[in-house]
């Protein structure tokens, strides 16, 4: 029997169609590039159980997993290049802030904006009221915190050009300050 039939003699299946191809006693046993065949049984286990797409460990003892469709797992050609990924632009500016003149108070994240402390709390500022230099305008949610906007320099508040509760870009104009 030559290695190639032995090897596919002793491959087996788990219900995710992924294969373990190992050869002779595994429980414990390390091939020759240091795989430890009993992990990757358990690994192929776990994936079948919970609907894993894919299950990559490396030697460090790092392991990264990602879940699966709807369907059934479909096994990626090992030589897989990289899949091209859509990239939606965000939309352009209205044009009344941008052709606007005045100064603008820019969100310094991306996260989501708001107006007020709280949904019980007044709003920092409203358009036609003067703010000074230092003064928080707003809030922009990021990664679980609430970062204070302030205001860069004196003015009054001409437009706030995003609503309440949206979700902002890095350097998205937020006001537009009359000087």
């Amino acid at each position: 029997m030559s290695k190639k039939d032995s090897k596919s003699s002793k491959d087996s299946k788990t219900k995710a169609g992924l294969s373990v191809v190992a050869g002779g006693n595994t429980r414990g046993a390390h091939s020759d590039s240091g795989i430890d065949f009993e992990s990757v049984r358990e690994l192929a286990r776990i994936a079948a159980e919970f609907d894993l797409a894919e299950v990559e460990a490396d030697g460090s003892g790092h392991v990264r997993v990602r879940r699966g469709g709807a369907g059934a797992v479909e096994a990626a050609p090992a030589m897989s290049g990289p899949r091209p990924i859509a990239l939606t632009p965000a939309p352009p500016p209205a044009a009344s802030a941008a052709d606007a003149e005045g100064n603008f108070i820019s969100s310094p994240f991306v996260g989501t904006f708001y107006r007020a402390p709280s949904p019980e709390a007044p709003m920092f500022v409203d358009v036609g009221q003067p703010v000074r230099k230092g003064q928080v305008v707003c809030i922009v949610e990021a990664m679980k915190l609430m970062n204070e906007i302030e205001a860069e320099f004196e003015g009054r508040i001409e437009e706030i050009l995003v609503q309440n509760g949206e979700h902002v870009e890095y350097g998205q104009h937020l006001f537009r300050l009359s000087k």
